[in-house]
């Protein structure tokens, strides 16, 4: 029994009259609704399987850690596969010089002491700039050669531009990529940005189209048809033959990524108790920040980027095994009425845990037992529309994620703008690594945070924290650069880029932390009948996030001020938007649309002992026209049933 201040699960609704049973008999009738045991997933049928005490379900947890790791080679391989290389006329001998290179290819003293590195290119989600090791058409190693600059600028890329052949100085550890394979470069180098698309754009339409199908067919079969297509799609990219193609495939790639990453996500949280929701979710996330970490070596490994999109891939295969080891998700079979299915899968875990049946104290076997007959009833995303909260939550947290994800580009960009005067900041490596001990910053900052404020309180930090740092870089800087240029002021320019980096950090910081949360959020609030739909969501809102950084760079930079001001307001709007989102910490998942929709906002400080709450009964609701109707169902709830859950008697 929880405390009076805690949210509880709601008992299901009566059939509403003139519903489809009711012209039937009276035992008919009763079976309108399922038992209120089956439906109280985590109160009854979770423990009598032991929740995460059993072996098998530890098990299947860790299987959905695996894969995370495959999954963080795969969203950071366009770091890789796409980085921007610099590039010079081939064969200009003494000409090269203007490119920063000797006849022979390699520095000398002079050289070095006589060349002043133009401006880097822009960070973006996507690449990095900096510089690594040198090779050229031919495929000629240069591992041993100091770093080469940046693309030229404008002037120098005219010259270059004129020539029909080029080397490059790949700066990804590579010997190869893709922009040197198909001189992706002065007139086409727009191709570049097209290919960062597919695969973002291929998330995005991965995670709306395949949230929809497994909410209707279940992850299981989702999770294993796009494990099949990414193997596919995947290994045809290394295989492209012409840009075109690379991106095309890419965004099937994407899609076939997003149905692994969307299902393996809520199967996570299905299988959870409340206290475990968010540990193991945390968990998978740092494995995949495992992946990220490990990329730079395995694409110095490789070489080749033919070579590293096949390894990315490959690991995939092994994932095949979970067609006959990875069972559909037990939550969903119960939301969704398929009981037969419940019940194989019920004894299927028994046995694997090697169980005794006497466990069973409440009979939920029993129960089961009683509504084998009963019809399966799934629900598509599109049902929210017609709900008063539920919809209201899940448009909040797409919002912060689109925000979050949007904003994060803002200031990485802001950060590695002070290459030429950050040391620190002058390889390729450097930002790599800054850009990914920031994620893993965040989360560790998140685990804490959570713990004692609670996903509501947690966000809404991370969100003020996200709106501080955006506007002191949005004003403040500004009021220092009008000072800056005063000479009696005592400010200087080194003062203003201290502030804007300090700033960067913490935007980047607070804002991948506002992203990720929203999105675990989402999937504690949202029912289990369409919770895929919602993650989907959720999800591509990030999505689109993230695509506006290669929308920028392919603008040559152009709006960039007024993209951060726009996500700089919305990030204001957002933290209003999240006083009115519920708290979901150690709280039941909500299994239908009407727990969803009675799942509603408390308020932030718990009231003091012996004061009235704010909250009417179900009968009190009535006395207010328009505040019911079928969408909500609460007719059949107890006299002491508030909008939060049970009111203490």
């Amino acid at each position: 029994m929880y405390p009076s201040s805690i949210i509880q699960p709601l008992p299901a609704p009566h059939p509403a009259a003139g519903g489809p049973h009711s012209g039937c008999s009276s035992a008919a009738a009763a079976a309108g609704a399922p038992s209120l045991l089956l439906l109280d997933y985590d109160g009854s049928v979770l423990p009598f399987l032991g929740g995460l005490g059993g072996g098998y379900q530890k098990t299947l947890v860790l299987l959905t850690w695996i894969p995370a790791l495959f999954i963080g080679f795969s969203q950071f391989s366009d770091s890789f596969l796409l980085d921007q290389p610099n590039f010079w006329c081939r064969g200009a001998g003494k000409g090269a010089e203007l490119a920063g290179v000797t006849a022979t290819g390699r520095w000398d003293a002079g050289d070095v002491a006589n060349w002043t590195s133009p401006p880097t290119t822009p960070f973006s989600a996507a690449s990095w700039g900096a510089a690594g090791n040198l090779s050229n058409g031919s495929g000629a190693d240069g591992g041993d050669t100091p770093p080469l600059p940046s693309p030229p600028d404008k002037g120098d890329n005219a010259s270059n531009c004129d020539c029909h052949a080029w080397d490059y100085g790949i700066r990804t550890g590579l010997v190869q990529n893709v922009v040197s394979k198909w001189d992706l470069v002065c007139d086409n180098s727009w191709k570049v940005h097209i290919a960062k698309f597919s695969l973002l754009v291929g998330l995005i339409f991965g995670y709306l189209i395949t949230g929809c199908i497994a909410d209707w067919v279940g992850r299981r079969p989702v999770l294993l048809f796009s494990i099949i297509f990414i193997l596919i799609f995947g290994l045809t990219v290394a295989l492209s033959v012409n840009v075109t193609m690379f991106s095309t495939l890419r965004f099937f790639e994407g899609f076939c990524l997003a149905g692994i990453i969307l299902t393996l996500y809520a199967l996570r949280i299905e299988l959870c108790p409340p206290g475990k929701r968010f540990m193991i979710t945390m968990v998978a996330s740092f494995v995949a920040m495992a992946g990220q970490f490990l990329m730079p070596g395995l694409a110095s490994l490789c070489r080749d980027w033919q070579v590293l999109q096949a390894l990315i891939i490959c690991p995939f295969l092994l994932m095949l095994l979970y067609w006959s080891i990875f069972p559909e998700s037990l939550r969903w079979l119960m939301a969704t009425q398929q009981f037969e299915a419940a019940k194989k899968l019920i004894l299927h875990f028994t046995q694997k845990n090697c169980m005794n049946p006497e466990s069973d104290i409440k009979g939920v076997m029993p129960e089961l037992e009683k509504e084998l007959s009963r019809r399966p009833k799934k629900v598509c995303i599109v049902k929210v529309v017609g709900t008063r909260n539920l919809w209201k939550n899940i448009v909040v947290l797409c919002v912060n994620s689109l925000t979050g994800y949007g904003i994060h580009h803002c200031f990485a960009r802001s950060m590695m703008g002070h290459e030429v005067k950050v040391p620190l900041l002058e390889n390729f490596y450097a930002d790599y690594y800054t850009v990914a001990s920031i994620a893993l910053a965040s989360c560790l900052a998140m685990c804490v945070v959570v713990r004692f404020l609670g996903r509501r309180g947690g966000l809404l930090l991370f969100m003020i924290l996200t709106a501080l740092a955006s506007l002191l870089q949005l004003g403040l800087l500004n009021l220092i650069g009008k000072y800056s240029q005063h000479p009696d002021s005592g400010m200087s320019d080194s003062v203003k880029d201290k502030f804007s980096i300090t700033f960067s950090i913490v935007g980047m910081f607070a804002s991948h932390a506002v992203g990720s949360l929203s999105v675990f959020f989402c999937a504690e609030i949202t029912p289990t009948v369409i919770r895929c739909g919602g993650l989907g969501l959720v999800l591509a809102s990030a999505g689109f996030g993230m695509l506006t950084a290669p929308i920028i760079d392919l603008h040559n930079q152009k709006g960039y001020f007024l993209h951060h001001i726009i996500f700089a307001c919305c990030t204001l709007i957002c933290i209003i938007c999240i006083l009115l989102l519920p708290e979901s910490r150690n709280q039941n998942l909500p299994e239908n649309i009407s727990n969803g929709e009675h799942y509603t906002r408390q308020p932030l400080l718990p009231h003091k002992k012996g004061e009235q709450p704010l909250l009417l009964t179900n009968a009190e609701l009535k006395d207010y026209s328009g505040l019911h109707d079928a969408a909500t169902a609460g007719d059949g709830l107890p006299e002491n049933a508030t909008a939060n859950g049970m009111k203490s008697m």
